[in-house]
C-alpha cells in the first residue's frame, strides 16, 4: 500500500526535529529560573569588575566561549586541567599561552556556588560571561540559552586538529570549518566580527604583514615595527585586531577589511574578491544588521553539542571533574 504523502512529510519533519533539535532541546533561557534565579545577577558584576580592570578581558572571555564550543561542543572542557587519564585542551596549540580568562571564570563559579551550590555548570557560566563581556564593551545583548552540563573529559587532540580555525585559512576553508559546526557563511562572517575587540600575537600575523599583497602598506609597516620578520623574535608581542577601536565592540573591523587593514590573513579573506565581500560591506555600513546577526550567531554557536539531561556533570570547581 502506498504511503500517504502528508504522513510521510510529517514523519520526515519529526525525524529531522529529533536529529537537529535534540542537541539544544533542553537548553532554555529560563533554565535556572527556579533552581538558581540569581545566576545572571551573580555573574555580571564579576565580569564587570574584570573588564573594568582590563578591557581586553572582555575579548578574552568571548574567545574562551568560542574555543570551548568548537572542540566537542559547549561543554566547559577547555577549563579542565590535565589529569592522569587525559591531557586537557589548555596547552593545545591554539590555546597555549593564548586563551585567557580562566581565573575570572573561577571567581564567578565561586560566587555562583555560594548562591546555588551544585546547580549551575561551568559551561553555562562561560556562555553568560561571553554575552556580558560583549554588552560591557558596547555590543549587542541576547538571551543566553542555558542548561548545559560539564564534560568529564577534554580533548587535546581535537583542539589541535584544526577544529579551531587557524589564522592562515582561506575563505573556502573558513566556510567549511564553520559549516562543520552547523554554522552558515553568514554566521561565520558575523562571528569573525568579534575581532573588533582583543589582541593578537605576532606569531599569528607575521606571515600576513610580510608576505600578503592585499594589505595596506602603511598598516603593514606599522605592525612590522613590533613584529620582526625573524621567527622567535617578538613572537608574543601584541597588536590590536581592530586598529580603530580595539576595546569597543562596533563594526570598525569590517571597515578595516575594506581598507585592506585586516590583521590576520583569515580576516582579510572575508574581503578579497570573494563571496563574502558584499556581506562585509553590509556590516561596515549597517551596525544594526551586524549586531543582530552577531547575536543570532552567538545563540547558534551556543547550541553546538551541549551535554544535557544526565550527561556530564555539574562541576564544583571548573578546572577539575568532581
Amino acid at each position: 500500500m502506498a504511503s500517504h504523502p502528508i504522513l510521510v512529510l510529517v514523519a520526515i519533519a519529526f525525524l529531522t526535529t529529533l536529529a537537529w533539535g535534540s542537541a539544544s532541546a533542553k537548553l532554555s533561557t529560563n533554565f535556572y529560573s527556579k533552581s538558581c534565579p540569581s545566576v545572571l545577577s551573580t555573574v555580571k558584576p564579576v565580569v564587570a569588575s574584570a573588564v573594568s580592570k582590563e578591557r581586553r578581558m572582555g575579548a578574552s572571555l568571548l574567545r574562551l566561549f568560542f574555543h570551548d564550543c568548537f572542540v566537542n561542543g559547549c561543554d566547559g572542557s577547555i577549563l579542565l586541567d590535565d589529569t592522569s587519564s587525559f591531557r586537557g585542551e589548555k596547552t593545545a596549540g591554539p590555546n597555549n599561552n593564548s586563551v585567557r580568562g580562566y581565573n575570572v571564570i573561577d571567581r564567578i563559579k565561586s560566587k555562583v556556588e555560594s548562591a546555588c551550590p551544585g546547580v549551575v555548570s561551568c559551561a553555562d557560566i562561560v556562555a553568560i560571561a561571553a554575552r556580558d563581556s560583549v554588552v560591557l564593551l558596547g555590543g549587542p545583548s541576547w538571551e543566553v540559552k542555558l542548561g548545559r552540563r560539564d564534560a568529564r573529559t577534554a580533548s587535546f587532540s581535537v583542539a589541535n586538529s584544526g577544529a579551531l580555525p587557524p589564522p592562515t585559512l582561506t575563505l573556502a576553508s573558513l566556510i567549511s570549518n564553520f559549516k562543520a559546526q552547523g554554522l552558515s557563511t553568514r554566521d561565520m562572517v558575523a562571528l569573525s566580527g568579534s575581532h573588533t575587540i582583543g589582541q593578537s600575537r605576532c606569531t599569528s600575523f607575521r606571515s600576513r604583514i610580510y608576505n600578503d599583497s592585499n594589505i595596506d602598506s602603511s598598516f603593514a609597516k606599522t605592525r612590522q615595527r613590533k613584529c620582526p620578520r625573524t621567527v622567535g623574535s617578538g613572537d608574543s608581542n601584541l597588536a590590536p585586531l581592530d586598529l580603530q577601536s580595539p576595546t569597543a565592540f562596533d563594526n570598525a573591523y569590517f571597515k578595516n577589511l575594506i581598507s585592506n587593514k585586516g590583521l590576520l590573513h583569515s580576516d582579510q579573506e572575508l574581503f578579497n574578491g570573494g563571496s563574502t565581500d558584499s556581506l562585509v560591506k553590509t556590516y561596515s555600513n549597517n551596525p544594526k544588521t551586524f549586531n543582530s546577526d552577531f547575536a543570532s550567531a552567538m545563540i547558534k554557536m551556543g547550541d553546538i553539542k551541549p551535554l544535557t539531561g544526565s550527561k556530564g556533570e555539574i562541576r564544583k570547581i571548573c578546572s577539575k571533574i568532581n
